[in-house]
């Protein structure tokens, strides 16, 4: 998942959390960070249920 991003230096990483902070404020941003880390955990959950299905399928 993450060789498709580009890489990101820490100047990049410390401008994005700078505009999340300013754009969501310092009451919400932890609440945005549980609402990505959920998001992430069910993503990888979904896709790991697909490739067990996948491989399951594959050998039958």
């Amino acid at each position: 998942m993450f060789g498709l991003l580009p890489n990101i230096g820490v100047p990049e990483l410390i401008l994005i959390l700078v505009l999340a902070l300013v754009i969501f404020g310092p009451g919400k941003l932890p609440e945005v960070g549980r609402a990505i880390g959920k998001s992430i955990r069910e993503f990888k959950k979904a896709t790991s249920e697909v490739k067990e299905e996948l491989e399951s399928t594959v050998k039958e």
